[in-house]
């Protein structure tokens, strides 16, 4: 048994705008359904600075001063691989 795992960093952002909130519709064959935009932490990136820049990349906005609001740890069962997203 392999006492190493993979942790991978991701972020995920709810826009609220009044009483709306922004999500992306992916057509991604491999993850085709409703999400908010986020993506991976880059290395030497802060949690701050990934969510801003993802933003940014996947909606043309621009953010300030994102607030962490909860964590939630996924892990898969083949790979030894655990990944946060930071919301």
């Amino acid at each position: 048994m392999s006492k190493t795992e993979t942790v991978t960093l991701t972020n995920m952002c709810m826009i609220k705008n009044k009483n709306k909130i922004l999500v992306l519709n992916r057509i991604d064959p491999v993850w085709p359904e409703l999400t908010f935009p986020g993506g991976h932490v880059e290395a030497h990136e802060s949690f701050n600075d990934s969510v801003i820049r993802e933003v940014k990349e996947e909606t043309g906005l621009d953010i300030v001063h994102p607030k962490l609001v909860g964590v939630k740890q996924f892990m898969t069962i083949t790979n030894n691989a655990i990944w946060y997203s930071f919301m």
